[in-house]
């Protein structure tokens, strides 16, 4: 069983990558691809740098916490549109099934 584990958890295995946020150098680990680990730190660094050149009076601190606040609104937007995504599918698949069951009995 020692061995499943030790060839699963080798697979998975993370790398480090090098990006730079708000000037700042981090080694951050990676799982299957290190592009997406480096495009979300770039994303990361050009809302902090939006933020930074909006807000110039602002340490990094200060920035980082609108950052946050930024993302975790669109989170919340994503997720709100997400549950009406699911209940207007889930309305379709009724009136189908609807239409489905009409049209098998006549």
């Amino acid at each position: 069983m020692a061995s499943s584990n030790a060839s699963a958890s080798s697979s998975k295995e993370k790398r480090p990558v090098r990006v730079t946020i708000l000037n700042q150098q981090y080694t951050l680990l990676a799982g299957a691809d290190p592009r997406e680990v480096e495009e979300l730190a770039h994303s990361v660094d050009e809302l902090l740098h939006s933020i930074a050149a909006k807000a110039s009076t602002a340490d990094s601190t200060r920035v980082a916490v609108l950052a946050c606040l930024h993302l975790a609104d669109r989170l919340h937007t994503l997720e709100r549109d997400l549950t009406n995504l699911k209940e207007r599918v889930d309305q379709k698949t009724e009136e189908f099934a609807g239409l489905l069951e009409s049209a098998l009995e006549g």
